[in-house]
């Protein structure tokens, strides 16, 4: 008995819940804020070099980021997103792309865990 009346006053509070939703009002209506940030990382021991850019004047953002690629070029990516016009973007790359011109043999690894010998 006690579980269908725990279930009917579950019931009664999501379906009042589900009325004043609609009720909610915000405390205060923020616009978006101006705002300005950077970061860029370089592990010279692993090769890694990427870094980003960005600012807003709260109704657009202009920003770019660069990467340092595999093959050695270096990828910049310069964009801008509003309302309006969604995320434009403009891709370069910079220097030339090199490749080995020998390749090792193939490699392959064999689990003898699951039956392979």
């Amino acid at each position: 008995m006690f579980h269908k009346v725990a279930f009917a006053g579950l019931v009664v509070l999501s379906l009042a819940a589900a009325a004043n939703a609609g009720d909610y009002q915000p405390i205060y209506k923020s616009e978006p804020l101006p705002y300005y940030y950077d970061y860029s990382v370089h592990d010279g021991y692993k090769g890694t070099n990427f870094g980003q850019h960005e600012k807003s004047d709260g109704k657009a953002v202009y920003g770019s980021y660069t990467v340092d690629l595999p093959d050695g070029r270096k990828q910049r990516v310069d964009y801008t997103a509003d309302h309006y016009r969604g995320y434009v973007a403009k891709v370069s790359y910079y220097g030339k792309a090199q490749h080995p011109k020998h390749y090792g043999p193939a490699i392959t690894f064999f689990n003898k865990g699951y039956g392979y010998h």
